[in-house]
C-alpha cells in the first residue's frame, strides 16, 4: 500500500454525464467506464452552531445536561472515517433584544432584570470565553496532529461556551439568531467555511419568536394582549381546529392542526430561514444538517395562567410536557415554528425532547446522522484490474481537474496517474484499503471553485 499522502476526494455522484471528460481514447466499451464528480478535497469540515436558550424560563439545568452528555457526541464523531472531523464549534443564544429579522428599528426595551429585552440583546455572536482563543472553537487534524485553540480538554472548551446562563430575553428568537451568526457577521468572521458541512442545534424549550415587526413588543395591550411571550403563539401560530385567527388562538381550550402561521402580521415566516440557510451552500443544500432538542409539538392548548407577579389569570400556551429534578419541576412547550423548520430538512434533522434529564440520547443521534452524511472517500464501485499478470490491481482511470466550471471560462486539465515517486505532481493515485478503494491527487490546493472528474472502468457496483 502506498503512503497515505495527498488529498483525498469525495465520490459526490456515480455515473454523471453532465460533463464528457477530456480524456484519451478508452480501450474499452464507454458503458463499462463510470463516471465520479468530485467537487472537493475528502470533506472532513465540519462546522457546528448551538443556539442555547438563555431566557429565565430555559434553565441551567437544561444546559448542564447537554453540556455533561458533550462527550458522547463526540465518542461518536470520533468513529467517523478518518476520525474527528476538522471541528468548528460555537454557541450564540436566542437573545436578540428586541431587534427584528427586518430592515426595522428594535422595538422598545421590555422590562429589567433577568428576561428583559433591549436593543440588540446578544446579537447572535458567537461566545467567548477564557478557555478558548477566539469566539468558536477549532479543533482539526494537521500533517503533524491536531490543531487547537483552547485549552484543557474539548469538553471543558463546550462547557465554557455553552455556559450561557438564565439572563437572556423572553421573547426567544432562535432561528433568527443562527441567521445573524452566520450572515457575514463581522464578529463571527471566519467560522462558517465555504466547503464546510453546517450543524445546527437548537436548543430550547419554547417557541421560537422570531419577528419582523417590531411591534409585536409595544405596549398596544388592547390590539396584543398582555405583554408576554404568548403573543408569540397568538400571533405566530395557526390552528385547523381551535385557532384560525388570532382571536381564536387567544381562546382557552385544546387545539388541533397547528403550525406557524406564514402570514403572520408580526413573525417572519419559518420559509424564509429555511430558504436562509439552504442558501448557505448553493452547490449542495444537503450539507446542512439541523437538530432541535425542545419540547413535543402535542398536546396543544391555551390555558389561564397566573403571571409571576401574582396578578389576574392570562392566557398561556400549555406545557406539553414536564419532567421532575432535583429542584423542582421542568417544562417545555409546543415548538410548532422550530419543528417546522427542521423538518424542511429531510434525511438531514433530527428532533428529541429536551423533557428528560440525560441528553445522550439526542446529541448521539445527531452525531450518527452526521457519521452517515459526512461522505466516505472511498470509491462506490469495484475497479477493474486490466492487468491480471500484474500483482495489484491496475486500473484503467482518466482524472481532470477543472476550474470555474459551467463557466465562459471553464478550465480542464488532465492528470497524469502519479509515477513511482509521485515526482511527475499534480498526478492521481489510489490507494487500497480492506473492502475500500481511494482517489487520491497529489500536488494541488483545491480552490474553491476547483473540481475532479474521474473516469474508472468498473468491475461492477458496490
Amino acid at each position: 500500500m502506498k503512503p497515505a499522502i495527498g488529498i483525498a476526494v469525495i465520490v459526490a455522484c456515480v455515473g454523471c454525464t453532465d460533463h464528457d471528460l477530456s480524456r484519451p481514447s478508452p480501450q474499452y466499451p464507454p458503458g463499462l467506464y463510470r463516471d465520479v464528480l468530485i467537487p472537493g478535497a475528502y470533506q472532513r469540515n465540519l462546522d457546528i452552531l448551538v443556539v442555547m436558550d438563555d431566557s429565565p424560563t430555559s434553565t441551567l439545568e437544561k444546559q448542564a445536561s447537554v453540556i455533561a452528555s458533550f462527550p458522547n457526541f463526540i465518542n461518536v464523531l470520533s468513529t467517523i472515517e478518518g476520525g474527528l472531523p476538522n471541528l468548528h464549534i460555537g454557541v450564540v443564544t436566542t437573545d436578540m433584544g428586541t431587534t427584528p429579522d427586518s430592515p426595522r428599528l428594535p422595538g422598545p426595551g421590555i422590562g429589567s432584570g433577568p428576561g428583559a429585552c433591549s436593543g440588540n440583546g446578544k446579537g447572535g455572536n458567537l461566545r467567548t470565553s477564557a478557555l478558548v482563543n477566539g469566539n468558536f472553537i477549532i479543533d482539526q487534524e494537521t500533517t503533524t496532529g491536531r490543531l487547537t485553540n483552547y485549552s484543557g480538554t474539548l469538553q471543558d472548551a463546550f462547557a465554557s461556551i455553552a455556559s450561557v446562563g438564565s439572563d437572556g430575553c423572553g421573547f426567544e428568537q432562535p432561528l433568527h439568531a443562527a441567521k445573524r451568526a452566520l450572515n457575514a457577521n463581522p464578529m463571527n468572521a471566519g467560522f462558517l467555511r465555504y466547503d464546510a458541512y453546517l450543524a445546527l442545534l437548537f436548543v430550547t424549550d419554547e417557541d421560537d419568536c422570531s419577528f419582523w415587526n417590531p411591534t409585536l413588543l409595544s405596549t398596544d395591550t388592547s390590539t396584543l394582549g398582555p405583554l408576554q411571550s404568548f403573543r408569540c403563539n397568538r400571533f405566530g401560530h395557526t390552528c385547523s381546529s381551535g385557532g384560525q385567527t388570532s382571536d381564536q388562538m387567544n381562546q382557552v381550550g385544546a387545539k388541533s392542526g397547528c403550525a406557524s402561521n406564514e402570514s403572520s402580521m408580526y413573525l417572519s415566516p419559518v420559509q424564509s430561514y429555511v430558504d436562509f440557510f439552504k442558501g448557505l451552500k448553493p452547490f449542495d443544500s444537503s450539507m446542512v444538517i439541523v437538530a432541535g432538542i425542545a419540547g413535543p409539538t402535542t398536546p396543544y392548548a391555551v390555558e389561564l395562567r397566573a403571571p409571576q407577579d401574582g396578578s389576574t389569570a392570562i392566557p398561556a400556551v400549555a406545557h406539553s410536557c414536564a419532567y421532575s429534578v432535583a429542584g423542582g419541576l421542568e417544562v417545555a412547550d409546543p415548538p410548532l415554528r422550530l419543528k417546522q423548520f427542521v423538518n424542511a430538512f429531510p434525511n438531514r434533522s433530527t428532533f428529541s425532547t429536551i423533557c428528560q434529564e440525560d441528553q445522550s440520547g439526542s446529541l448521539v443521534q445527531l452525531a450518527e446522522l452526521l457519521r452517515t452524511v459526512l461522505p466516505s472517500s472511498c470509491l462506490p464501485f469495484h475497479l477493474a484490474d486490466v492487468d491480471p499478470n500484474t500483482p495489484g490491481v491496475q486500473p484503467d482511470c482518466a482524472v481532470s481537474f477543472i476550474t470555474n466550471f459551467g463557466k465562459a471560462n471553464q478550465t480542464e486539465t488532465i492528470l497524469p496517474e502519479c509515477n513511482g515517486t509521485h515526482a511527475n505532481q499534480p498526478c492521481w493515485w489510489l490507494e487500497y484499503d480492506v473492502g475500500c478503494t481511494r482517489l487520491r491527487v497529489d500536488g494541488i490546493v483545491l480552490p474553491p471553485d476547483g473540481q475532479f472528474y474521474a473516469s474508472c472502468l468498473a468491475e461492477g457496483e458496490l
